[in-house]
Order: C-alpha cells, then sequence, then structure tokens
C-alpha cells in the first residue's frame, strides 16, 4: 500500500489509514517518544469535560483517544473514516462510528464538545470539517483541536523539520505495518497552517475565541474554541 497524495482523495486517505490500523499506537509512541500520552492528558483536560457531557472524538482511529476522553466521566463516541483503524480498537470498550468529517452523521447540536486529534490534517477539505464540527456541536459548546505544528524555538525547529523528513521515515520502515504513510505524515505536517493561522480559520469556520497552547515546544498545538451561543 502507497502512501496518499497532499491532495487528500478520501479514497485514498482511508485505504493509507485502514493500511496502519495495526501497528498505528505502537508506532506512535515510538515515533513521539511516548509524548503521545502526554498529549492525551493535556486534551482532556483543556476540554474540562463533565461526567454527563456528550463528546464526539472525530478521527479517533483505534480509539485511545476516546478512551483517554472517558476518563473524565464523560460519554465519548469515536468516529472515524476508516473501517481498519476502527476495527484495530475494536476491543476497547467505547462506541464507535464510522463516518466523513466533511458530512458527520449525527444531528445539528448534539454534543457538548467535539475534538480532534491529528486528524484535520488529513480532511480533504479541513475547513468543511471544521463547519461540520460545529453543526453537531451545541450553542457555547468547546472544540479542542491537537495537530501537529510548528515548533516555537528557533534551533530545534530546525531540527524537528529533519527529523521528519528524514529519520522518521526510517523508524517508520522498523515498526508501521505501511512506512510509507509516514512518508504522507511528514509531508502533510510541513505544509500544514502554523498556529496562528489555524487559530484564524478555525474562528473563520463556525468557531470563535480560538487560541492555542504550544505542547512540546510547537511540535503540537492543541487549539480550543467555542461554538457561538444562539442569540438571546
Amino acid at each position: 500500500m502507497s502512501r496518499a497524495s497532499l491532495e487528500k482523495k478520501p479514497h485514498e486517505v482511508a485505504s493509507m489509514f485502514d493500511a496502519v490500523g495495526k501497528n498505528y499506537d505502537l508506532t506512535n509512541t515510538i515515533l513521539s517518544f511516548g509524548q503521545d500520552r502526554y498529549w492525551r492528558k493535556r486534551t482532556r483536560r483543556r476540554l474540562d469535560l463533565k461526567a454527563g457531557d456528550l463528546v464526539l472524538d472525530l478521527a479517533a482511529g483505534t480509539g485511545v483517544s476516546t478512551e483517554e476522553l472517558s476518563e473524565s466521566g464523560a460519554f465519548c463516541v469515536a468516529c472515524d473514516f476508516s473501517w481498519g483503524m476502527l476495527s484495530a480498537g475494536a476491543h476497547r470498550d467505547v462506541p464507535m462510528v464510522c463516518g466523513d468529517g466533511t458530512k458527520l452523521p449525527f444531528p445539528d447540536n448534539t454534543f457538548d464538545a467535539v475534538t480532534i486529534s491529528y486528524g484535520l490534517r488529513n480532511i480533504v477539505d479541513f475547513r468543511a470539517g471544521l463547519r461540520e464540527m460545529a453543526r453537531v456541536t451545541k450553542p457555547g459548546g468547546k472544540l479542542a483541536v491537537a495537530e501537529f505544528s510548528t515548533p516555537v524555538i528557533p534551533g530545534f525547529r530546525t531540527v524537528y523539520k529533519e527529523y521528519l523528513m528524514r529519520a522518521l521515515p526510517i523508524v517508520a520502515k522498523a515498526v508501521a505495518s505501511n512506512p510509507e504513510a509516514y512518508v504522507y505524515l511528514a509531508e502533510s505536517i510541513r505544509a500544514w497552517p502554523d498556529q496562528e493561522e489555524l487559530a484564524a480559520e478555525i474562528n473563520h469556520n463556525g468557531w470563535e475565541e480560538a487560541g492555542w497552547q504550544n505542547l512540546t515546544g510547537g511540535i503540537v498545538a492543541l487549539h480550543s474554541a467555542t461554538k457561538p451561543a444562539d442569540p438571546a
């Protein structure tokens, strides 16, 4: 299975992720030097979920992020457009739904919060994805977007870019079930908007008051926003 292109044709991206599901969680832990667990915890804390909240975890993959969100006591639904990824996480005790991020299979104003981790970048039209996430969120509801971003320390930024393009594919060959997918991963991260640009896109596509926290020196940026409340 070859990698998807940066045109992000949905069938190519879905097929690529179907092929990496088996070793996906292990590969992510190795490639992130174990930081993936920390990033998941920070996302849960940022949302400040309450028991009884209904939460959508979009691009949930194997559901490892959904499990973490469920630690809050909220009812969390995993949604992903890759059957292979969902099947790889079938052992997890979380509800799973296969769905397209640009055409979510949920009614308007359903969720108290929606989150997407390292998946917004893979949606063919991420702006449409943001609007669709806003559609299914209740007025005043929360958004959290965890995504690879632009390191803020100049010297470290150079080292990180070299890691993405050189070391990451080499490491992936040793542990990933589809190493070519991680070439796409590196390319898509390099092409992604920086923190300020993404915050502006979030504010222009159904959300307001978008801001961010840099994690691990800006390797990951955790953006959060709210859906505008209904006018009085």
